[in-house]
């Protein structure tokens, strides 16, 4: 773990675990950052319901794994977006149209880009999963 970067732990711990066919698994240490990414991925269906367990530490997540992610990381550096230009985003970091999700974080908050496009907010570049 790097923990330079406990957004890109959290991924590689899910992508890893769902390469090993786990259900679950945990992801620590916890942020708020990591809890609203964990939600955008359960209303997009790439995993089930997830947990903070306080061991009065950092805190860490309990991810139940649903088998949906091929791929997930952080997006570095976190680009910035206008409304208008998330096709390009979508074309480098998505292997097709309509296949998968960015994550953005917006003044809105955290959101996928879909949602962002419908609002017609702008924001930086989180995360990819499909």
């Amino acid at each position: 773990m790097s923990l330079m970067d406990p957004l890109a732990d959290a991924l590689t711990t899910m992508r890893n675990n769902e390469a090993q066919g786990n259900d679950t698994c945990i992801v620590s240490p916890a942020s708020k950052m990591i809890g609203h990414v964990l939600s955008t991925m359960q209303k997009e269906n790439f995993i089930g319901n997830f947990e903070l367990v306080d061991d009065n530490k950092a805190g860490k997540f309990t991810i139940q794994l649903e088998g949906n992610i091929n791929k997930c990381g952080v997006i570095k550096p976190r680009h910035a977006v206008k409304k208008d230009e998330f096709e390009k985003f979508e074309k480098r970091y998505l292997p097709a149209k309509d296949f998968g999700i960015l994550i953005v974080t917006t003044p809105k908050g955290i959101m996928t880009h879909k949602e962002a496009k419908e609002l017609g907010v702008g924001g930086r570049l989180l995360v990819y999963v499909y």
